[in-house]
């Protein structure tokens, strides 16, 4: 497997991750009515799986 896969494969898992983490923290209403939830993990989890696109198909270009 070549660096390119595997650096795609991170990505892709720590993509995976940021939306689990997203989901597993939740949100809250606090008594003033502000909404508290950790959403930077949502863009970060898609920046890191269209990285992880982006690497597979430079991957699958560069193959051929």
């Amino acid at each position: 497997m070549g660096i390119k896969y595997k650096i795609a494969n991170g990505f892709f898992v720590i993509g995976i991750m940021c939306f689990i983490s997203f989901e597993y923290i939740g949100s809250e209403v606090d008594e003033k009515g502000y909404l508290i939830e950790s959403f930077a993990l949502v863009p970060l989890g898609w920046l890191f799986m269209s990285s992880a696109v982006c690497f597979y198909l430079w991957g699958f270009k560069k193959k051929k």
